[in-house]
């Protein structure tokens, strides 16, 4: 198969020979231990590691992602004009500021008593006219622009081909016109901090002119993934697809000149936010390195009779932290292509290699058999439902720690609601952080997944929160300590946004804990622990101040509060008491005071008041139709939105495990009645914590169910992007999470193997991924048994591992090691 005029061209062999390493942990912050790399192939068959396509992308979620935590990229793979589109992590609009109102003290003790006497509407309209935020949006994520290289004298494609190899975190495009073989890479390079694009013409040359568009500043929906899966029907576009032009660009439209003979460079700002004003300056520069003639022509590069190029791009805000913009962009972006052109492409990409491999190849996965693999990657997505495909599931899943690694490490930002790719100016939502769940979902796969360091910019994230979130305690609350609400961006506010409906829930900074006593549960370690522990008695002492008397006399509850985004049988959001929040503050007291006996804190008063507070938090509860109540009164029947995407009362089950088979199967059962009701189907991210759900409580086939409409085209995108719609990466997250506990889950003191393993995935193999304890497996299974079990860990460790009804403690010897046949 061999066709031409639309870009399309004949398949790929069945996948390439990829070995993967079942390495430790290596030392990006302290609690992680000592790297131990042992090559080993996928078991039983070769694991697939590719997303490729015979067509270049039409619409945005199309295009592949390339990143190094900082520096983003989606690669189109056009023919005749390449669209590289950029993001740089700190470019969000507005600058430091303070959204605090500061009426929100003075009606707090109204709002409570109005909850208190059942007058929800109208405590909720006191919320909105005295204590939501000013303004009452954050800002959003920004993007870098596109670059558009235009190509001359290419007369067709054949033989086409564009793939992302997760192995070499390498986006690919290959085709041949007449007797010349172009192929064109990209990476994004941790090491170098550049965007790397090399391109190359074997038997012919490269011809072709180096222009820069910037970001549009459309609004939501007027981009062109705003359609859903829809995308995935895209028939693509014809090899000679070229950009249209824009609308006249807005007065903040950048300068782009030539920066010597050899580069081009772009200057501008960010823009202003909901009365915000613009505060960073950011700047990109693309240094050209190649045997042809380098000529600026303007606000352009022209390349001529080349055989191979490379491109070096760098991009830069002047961003130093939430309160200082104070850098200088220009200074860094050429810095770094400079640097970067001293090395050959040769080095650059091998360092680059080296760099993400140390990460990736921890971890591989392999479910059964590839074959699917000889398919276009949009192709075995359109089919899923029709056509079962184990084989995608573990691709998620290892694309889910791709992406993970290309949207944090240690030293950037964490990953937003986007992770790191946004198209726009207004993205949806504001591609900023939602920490009533988005932010947190991004993370649920870090510890088991193997990537540790990748945790590093949440923790620095609440660390900043703990400064601001105190102002926001103190000017909201009256209250010692921090706290967040249910969003946050790059300026690092804490007061309620949005509305009372979704933005009055004191909880969103209590969860992000969650994610940083989980790494020092998956590598235990004292320093790791002395660094978190102000945080999480930081966020523990607010509570202790901003509980109050339930005054039915049930014990202390949060007023205001909500059930994130779910309105109850009043018509309005706004409760006091939420069974999430109890459940969270269960959790943030009971880390906390774990962490004060580890590290012997002289507190022993604070640790008793939690320990008192703790127990006097209401248990939850079940209700009259049998379900988990969402709220302390037996609200749910009468909720509106009785299939509402957020599940929140069941935190309790996933991420957390205060509920959990082995020791509450009551509340288990109940669990199971409210996620009956809410329904399988629901948006991306959401559809993901049903299956997280589900997985935990051990139901493999159901699991299963709602996998394979997590895979296909109603909420994966070609690009194998979440479909909230529009995209949202939660659901990746979220989903690769899912994957790894149906084969290993890690919770109440044991590891439990193959708990939900579902009938259509009988044999396979697992490396490298973790447990808590700081414990490393390796799982072979057939026939839908496990065969063999590796553990490798501290000497001397006792392992407590589940498998079906058996109990086995496995006593690591000397080196670390122990095995379960």
């Amino acid at each position: 198969m061999n066709k031409k005029t639309n870009g399309v061209g004949s398949g790929i062999s069945a996948g390439r020979r990829h070995f993967m390493v079942s390495a430790g942990l290596a030392m990006a912050f302290p609690g992680l231990a000592g790297a131990m790399a042992v090559a080993t192939p996928a078991a039983g068959g070769r694991e697939n590691l590719e997303l490729w396509y015979e067509r270049p992308a039409g619409a945005w979620v199309e295009a592949l992602p390339v990143g190094n935590g900082r520096l983003g990229a989606m690669c189109f793979g056009r023919v005749a004009q390449e669209r590289i589109q950029l993001n740089e992590d700190t470019l969000f609009a507005g600058g430091p500021y303070d959204s605090n109102n500061p009426r929100s003290l003075e009606a707090l003790p109204a709002v409570r008593r109005l909850i208190d006497q059942g007058q929800f509407a109208e405590a909720a309209d006191l919320i909105s006219s005295s204590m939501m935020a000013t303004p009452m949006k954050q800002m959003p994520y920004g993007a870098a622009g596109d670059l558009l290289l235009d190509f001359a004298g290419i007369g067709g494609a054949d033989s086409y081909q564009r793939s992302l190899e997760l192995d070499s975190a390498i986006a690919a495009t290959r085709f041949t016109d007449g007797k010349a073989r172009h192929l064109r890479e990209v990476f994004s390079s941790a090491p170098d901090q550049v965007l790397v694009i090399r391109l190359s013409a074997e038997g012919g040359t490269l011809d072709f002119d180096l222009g820069y568009r910037p970001p549009a500043d459309a609004k939501y929906g007027d981009t062109d993934y705003a359609g859903g899966g829809k995308a995935a029907a895209s028939p693509g576009v014809p090899w000679d697809y070229r950009e249209p032009p824009r609308a006249a660009q807005p007065p903040s439209t950048p300068s782009v000149r030539a920066d010597g003979g050899d580069a081009l460079l772009v200057e501008g700002r960010n823009i202003e936010s909901s009365g915000i004003a613009a505060a960073l300056r950011y700047a990109v520069r693309v240094k050209v390195v190649g045997d042809g003639a380098i000529t600026p022509r303007g606000d352009r590069i022209e390349v001529r009779g080349a055989r191979a190029v490379t491109l070096l791009v760098a991009a830069a805000t002047s961003y130093v932290n939430y309160a200082d913009v104070s850098g200088d962009p220009l200074k860094t972006v050429r810095a770094q292509t400079e640097a970067a052109a001293a090395k050959t492409f040769a080095r650059l990409r091998a360092d680059h290699l080296a760099a993400h491999r140390k990460l990736f190849r921890r971890l591989s996965l392999r479910i059964g058999s590839n074959a699917a693999a000889a398919r276009p990657t949009n192709e075995r997505i359109a089919d899923v439902e029709r056509r079962p495909d184990a084989a995608l599931a573990a691709l998620y899943v290892q694309y889910g720690r791709y992406l993970l690694m290309s949207s944090s490490r240690p030293g950037s930002q964490p990953a937003n609601l986007q992770g790191l790719w946004n198209e726009g100016n207004n993205p949806p939502w504001g591609s900023k952080y939602t920490i009533n769940i988005n932010t947190q979902m991004n993370y649920w796969p870090v510890e088991s997944a193997n990537l540790g360091e990748c945790v590093e910019p949440l923790v620095r994230m609440v660390e900043d929160l703990s400064v601001t979130g105190a102002v926001t305690a103190r000017k909201g609350y009256g209250a010692r300590g921090w706290m967040a609400h249910h969003n946050t961006d790059l300026w690092r506010a804490t007061a309620p946004i949005d509305g009372p409906k979704w933005g009055m829930w004191p909880c969103g900074g209590a969860w992000l804990c969650q994610a940083l006593w989980e790494h020092y549960e998956y590598h235990p370690d004292q320093a790791y622990l002395r660094r978190i522990y102000p945080l999480l008695k930081g966020a523990a002492l607010f509570f202790v101040d901003a509980l109050v008397e339930d005054p039915q006399g049930r014990g202390l509850v949060t007023s205001p509060s909500i059930s994130p985004e779910n309105e109850h049988h009043k018509g309005v959001a706004t409760c006091a008491g939420p069974a999430m929040d109890r459940q969270i503050i269960r959790d943030l007291f009971g880390w906390t005071l774990k962490a004060h006996a580890l590290l012997r804190d002289d507190d022993g008063a604070f640790a008793a008041t939690l320990q008192t507070m703790r127990a006097r938090l209401p248990a939850d509860r079940i209700g009259a139709q049998g379900q988990l109540q969402e709220w302390l009164e037996d609200w749910d029947a009468g909720a509106p939105e009785q299939q509402h995407r957020h599940v929140s009362h069941l935190y309790g089950v996933y991420p957390s495990g205060q509920i959990n088979v082995r020791d509450t199967p009551e509340l288990i059962a109940a669990a199971k009645v409210t996620l009956d009701t809410r329904g399988d189907k629901s948006t991306g991210w959401a559809t993901a914590w049903r299956l997280a759900l589900w997985t935990r409580m051990g139901d493999g086939e159901r699991a299963y169910s709602i996998l394979q409409g997590l895979l296909g085209p109603e909420r994966t995108y070609p690009n194998m992007f979440d479909s909230h719609p529009p995209f949202q990466i939660d659901g990746n997250f979220g989903g690769a999470a899912a994957i790894l506990e149906m084969l290993v889950q890690s919770w109440g003191g044991e590891i439990h193997i193959l708990a939900a393993l579902p009938k259509a995935w009988p044999e396979g193999s697992l490396r490298g991924v973790r447990a808590r304890g700081g414990v490393e497996l390796d799982l072979d299974w057939a026939g839908g048994r496990m065969k063999r079990l590796r553990l490798r860990g501290k000497p001397h460790d006792k392992v407590q591992v589940r498998y079906r009804d058996r109990l086995i403690q496995v006593v690591l010897d000397k080196k670390g090691l122990g095995a379960v046949a």
